[in-house]
C-alpha cells in the first residue's frame, strides 16, 4: 500500500514541475512585458526612452535605445564606444536577459538618433556573448 502511494506521489510531484516549467517562448514573452513595464524607470545617459518587441516564431527579441543625440560622425563614434559598455552592464545585472541568449533566443539592439536612425547595431546571441562580455 505505501508502494503505491509513493508511487502516486512521485507521479504527481513529476507532473507538478513538467506543468511549471516555461518554455523558451513562454519566458520571451514574459520579458518583453516586464521590460516595457520598468522601461519608464530606466536611466542612462542620452537614452530617452527604451522598448523591447518580442517575435516569438523567430525567437528574436528587438530592443531600442533612442536617445537625444543626433546623427553625426562624432555621435556615431560616440554610440561605437559607449553602447556596448551599456549593453555589458544591462546583461551583468539581468539574469533573464542571459537566460534567453543562452536558451538562444537572439537580441537585435539598436541605439538610435533623435531622429530614429541608427547610431549603432549590435546582435547578441550565444556566439556574440563571450565577445561582448570581453570588451
Amino acid at each position: 500500500m505505501i508502494k503505491k502511494m509513493n508511487r502516486f506521489l512521485f507521479a504527481i510531484i513529476i507532473v507538478m514541475m513538467l506543468v511549471s516549467c516555461k518554455n523558451t517562448k513562454q519566458k520571451l514573452q514574459e520579458y518583453v512585458v516586464s521590460y516595457n513595464a520598468a522601461a519608464k524607470n530606466f536611466k542612462s545617459e542620452n537614452v530617452t526612452l527604451t522598448t523591447a518587441r518580442g517575435y516569438i516564431n523567430d525567437d528574436k527579441i528587438e530592443l531600442r535605445f533612442e536617445t537625444n543625440l543626433e546623427q553625426n560622425e562624432q555621435n556615431k563614434l560616440e554610440a561605437q564606444k559607449d553602447f556596448p559598455k551599456l549593453l555589458k552592464t544591462m546583461i551583468n545585472k539581468d539574469q533573464n536577459l542571459k537566460e534567453l541568449i543562452e536558451e538562444g533566443v537572439q537580441f537585435d539592439v539598436y541605439f538610435l538618433a533623435n531622429d530614429n536612425t541608427v547610431l549603432e547595431k549590435r546582435t547578441i546571441d550565444k556566439e556574440e556573448l563571450p565577445e561582448l562580455m570581453k570588451e
